[in-house]
């Protein structure tokens, strides 16, 4: 039986992955989202809460996990965030597990994982895709977030690759610095491209 073809769609922060994303949903391609499902597990009554507890005490209440108490807890700690991907990383790959299963018919999905190159998620997958813009453009975006200052944008970049190794590791790039229309079409013509590749 043909499996679908499973598109890796990965990009730094502010590159406008998720813009991306609902592009290929868009043209009909199923789209896994990783940071969506942590989110869910990490909800009220997700299935994440009592572990994080339990690793990083006073991180929850009755709301779920408390990301800002998190982020504190794990922040710039190397040995810490490691504690705490070992948590999410097997339950993200459940998941992702179960929703390959959910669309075994389709002819290609996309696995929405922002570090797909820094944590060796490209074995997983048959298609690199990144989606890139100037730096400039990068900046503007993340700075224009609730919440987000410079030091912290910093310490982003630092636990992601750079840019320009992610371009020279992708089977395609997606540019997003360019008008959205353009992106759209950029997109659209990939989807077609791959599709033609499985005909």
């Amino acid at each position: 039986m043909k499996k679908p073809l499973i598109i890796g769609l990965t990009g730094s922060i502010g590159m406008g992955k998720s813009a991306v994303a609902a592009m290929f949903a868009d043209e009909g391609v199923p789209v896994f989202d990783a940071d969506a499902a942590v989110h869910d597990m990490q909800k009220a009554g997700g299935e994440l809460v009592a572990e994080i507890e339990a690793a990083f005490p006073g991180t929850t209440s009755v709301d779920g996990v408390d990301r800002k108490a998190l982020g504190a807890a794990v922040f710039g700690n190397r040995d810490q965030l490691a504690k705490l991907e070992s948590l999410i990383h097997p339950a993200v790959a459940e998941r992702r597990k179960a929703f390959l299963a959910g669309h075994k018919d389709a002819d290609m999905v996309v696995f929405d994982i922002p570090l797909l190159f820094e944590k060796g998620g490209q074995a997983g997958v048959d298609v690199t895709v990144v989606v890139s813009a100037p730096a400039s453009d990068q900046r503007a975006r993340v700075l224009a977030r609730p919440g987000m200052v410079p030091e912290k944008f910093e310490q982003i970049l630092k636990l992601q690759m750079a840019d320009a190794d992610k371009r020279a590791r992708a089977d395609y790039v997606i540019d997003t610095g360019q008008d959205i229309a353009a992106t759209r079409e950029d997109v659209r013509a990939l989807v077609k491209k791959l599709r033609l590749g499985l005909a």
